[in-house]
Order: structure tokens, then sequence, then C-alpha cells
């Protein structure tokens, strides 16, 4: 079994909180001391690990009273979901992003690990090759509208 290294402790740890309350605020600081970090590293975790792509919102206010809020995103349907990363998807994606939004649709049922799986299969650098992020915005746009008709899943 792989052995978690110091950020895939924090992210553990903040989604632990987001599992209690919903939201997760924190200060850097305080977590950093924590894991005996730096803060650099509590914003590595946060700007990786907690993106809109994969389904977070992610608000800091810095200062002496400065914090970080971490909430996931809950959509009051499907459809507005499905809007909502339409509107969000660029004319270039990378293999993270693209990855991200899988893992979102699978995390909220929408598609199978297998279904996942395969699209992913697809979707990376080596398949795609110099267009990959062209192409993957392309991909994306239309999987996700395919899966807002009507409820429709691959």
């Amino acid at each position: 079994m792989p052995t978690k290294n110091t950020s895939d402790n924090i992210e553990e740890y903040i989604k632990e909180l987001l599992a209690q309350s919903g939201i997760a605020e924190i200060k850097r600081s305080h977590l950093a001391d924590t894991f005996r970090v730096v803060p650099s590293q509590i914003n590595y975790v946060i700007k990786t690990r907690f993106t809109e792509s994969r389904g977070y919102v992610v608000e800091s206010k810095r200062g002496g009273g400065g914090y970080i809020r971490i909430a996931r995103v809950h959509f009051s349907d499907r459809h507005h979901m499905f809007g909502n990363l339409l509107t969000n998807v660029s004319d270039q994606v990378s293999e993270q992003v693209f990855t991200d939004v899988i893992q979102l649709l699978f995390d909220e049922s929408i598609i199978s690990e297998r279904e996942g799986n395969l699209i992913l299969a697809t979707a990376s650098d080596d398949v795609l090759g110099a267009d990959a992020p062209k192409i993957r915005s392309r991909m994306l746009r239309k999987i996700l509208q395919r899966l807002d008709r009507k409820g429709f899943h691959l």
C-alpha cells in the first residue's frame, strides 16, 4: 500500500473538516504549524487539490485575522452543474483539469468508474498529440453536453 505524503495528509485533514460542517475555515499558519510545514505547502495543497474543477470553492483573506475558507460546491440540480462546468471550460484544457472534471462526474454518480477510465485513456497528451489541450476542451464540452441532455448517461 502506498505511503501517504504530507500533502495527502493535509488534504485528508481538510476533507475531514469539510465532512463535519460542509465548510472548512482554516488559518494557514495554524495548519502549517500542525503539520510542521511551511505555509507555502498549505498553499500548494489548496491550489492543486481544492480546485473549481474538483468541485470546490476557495475564499482567502490575508492579514492578521486572515483565513482560508473551502467549501464543496453544491448544485441545485445536475443541469445547473453541467451549465456551470460548460461555462468554465476554456479553449484549452490541461490533462489535470480534464481528469478533475471526469473525477467529479464519477463522484456525483453520473458516470461509472469504468466509463471514467475509458474517457481518461483517450484524453492523454501522448494520445492526442501537440493539439491535446484544444482537443481535450472540445471533448469535454461534448461529453458535458451529451450528459446534460435529458439525464443521459454514457
